[in-house]
């Protein structure tokens, strides 16, 4: 039989492909529209998507890209929260020391004290979902230029002043420029170089206040709708502040509100009403940021309102003893819970700060945010300075009897991550604002 030619074959295959093409086709339909409906493809997000939709503090984490600007990678980045994670090894140390750095208070300066141990100062927080960068000083100095930072409340918000003056002294020493008040209570530095000026104001409960002392009332007096017109008078020259209260609502104090007494948290031998002090406290912090959302908003103005939440104390056994807060390495996720009057406090500050942001909302250029260190203070009961508040404490071997400060932080510390912290809310704020121009 002879061979098929090549041009009868070709026309053969054109026959049977005419034939079955069809046949092909209709069997194909059903197939993609089965592929179509369960695994649809994947469309573009837009931008407003992939913003964040919550009104937590968050931070990010630089993307790999050597393309854009490090603002364009900030506004590009992976949404994170940085209230939870845990604290990590960190072999690199703080910016500072606590000899080359004149402004820490002489009872936080745990290693010219003398503290032996050094492993508190070797970790960082890392938050569960991306990194929280290294303080960089030229970010700061940037973002602040021109500014006041103001940081007002009791000795927390002295700690994390002092802490953050430290870290900018790396790369630029700040000018003391007023001074007032015993226990340096009031004090202004400035940094000449971009017009910055930091300045921090006692002022324990926020509102107006008259503290016990052993010339007048054995308890202290507050009144709860007036804030302290040390700080209140200077708002208007004030860019950004930062708010800072807790610790000195649990003593004993006589409560004013309207011009008649509210009530008092523990005074027995007085013919007042117990009330507590977290109903006051929550007056207290609604006052003020009340206050400063309204004075500024009424004249146009833009503020920039922090509010630190509170930090807890780590007394184990007697304040005056030996080993109160004898831990030498934070505690692991889930070995320390937030509960009882920590928690308490915190949820006051919280929620006072998310009515005020709706508060705000009525006015222009006024931004507020919560510092929520709350639980990664929590978890560092290795950062207080002990017995180590004053120099060499067991220089004449361990005494029965030792004063101990499980309250306040070493600096360098863990406090200095608040600053770290600060710092990259002040930039995500810079680039939304660029982005929003």
């Amino acid at each position: 039989m002879g061979a098929t030619s090549p041009l009868k074959r070709q026309s053969h295959s054109h026959s049977l492909t005419k034939k079955f093409l069809p046949y092909a086709l209709y069997a194909l339909l059903p197939i993609a529209l089965f592929r179509l409906y369960f695994h649809p493809f994947p469309l573009p997000q837009s931008t407003t998507e992939q913003l964040p939709h919550n009104n937590r503090i968050i931070l990010t984490t630089s993307s790999s890209s050597s393309s854009f600007s490090k603002e364009e990678e900030v506004a590009n980045e992976t949404t994170c929260d940085y209230t939870n994670g845990r604290w990590v090894h960190d072999k690199m140390g703080p910016l500072y020391n606590g000899t080359t750095c004149g402004i820490i208070k002489d009872g936080q300066n745990c290693i010219l004290h003398g503290r032996p141990d050094l492993g508190y100062l070797y970790w960082r927080w890392q938050p569960s979902q991306c990194k929280l960068p290294r303080f960089d000083t030229n970010t700061f100095f940037h973002l602040l230029s021109n500014k006041h930072l103001a940081f007002v409340g009791d000795s927390m918000a002295r700690n994390q002043l002092e802490s953050l003056l430290c870290m900018l002294a790396t790369a630029s020493n700040p000018n003391l420029v007023y001074r007032d008040g015993e226990d340096n209570k009031f004090r202004r530095w400035h940094f000449t170089s971009h017009n910055i000026t930091i300045s921090v104001y006692w002022s324990p409960f926020l509102v107006r206040g008259v503290e016990k002392s052993k010339t007048g009332p054995d308890h202290n007096e507050l009144f709860v709708d007036i804030v302290d017109e040390r700080w209140g008078a200077d708002l208007d020259h004030i860019d950004m502040i930062v708010l800072s209260i807790g610790h000195w609502f649990l003593h004993p104090a006589v409560y004013y509100e309207g011009g008649s007494v509210l009530g008092c948290h523990y005074c027995p031998g007085l013919n007042h009403t117990e009330i507590g002090f977290y109903d006051v406290m929550r007056k207290a912090v609604k006052t003020a940021l009340k206050t400063i959302i309204e004075k500024k908003g009424a004249n146009g103005n833009r503020i920039d309102v922090f509010l630190t939440t509170f930090s807890p104390s780590h007394f184990d056994g007697e304040w005056d003893k030996a080993g109160a807060c004898p831990k030498t390495k934070p505690y692991k996720e889930g070995e320390k819970m937030l509960e009882g009057m920590d928690a308490d406090m915190r949820a006051t500050e919280v929620e006072e700060m998310e009515a005020a942001k709706v508060n705000a909302k009525q006015f222009e250029g006024i931004r507020l945010e919560i510092l929520d260190v709350t639980k990664l203070s929590l978890m560092r009961p290795d950062g207080h300075p002990g017995p180590y508040m004053y120099p060499f404490p067991f220089a004449n071997g361990v005494q029965e009897r030792v004063q101990n400060d499980c309250v306040h932080w070493c600096l360098p510390g863990p406090i200095d991550t608040w600053n770290q912290i600060l710092l990259e809310v002040v930039r995500r704020w810079s680039v939304q604002s660029r982005r929003e121009e």
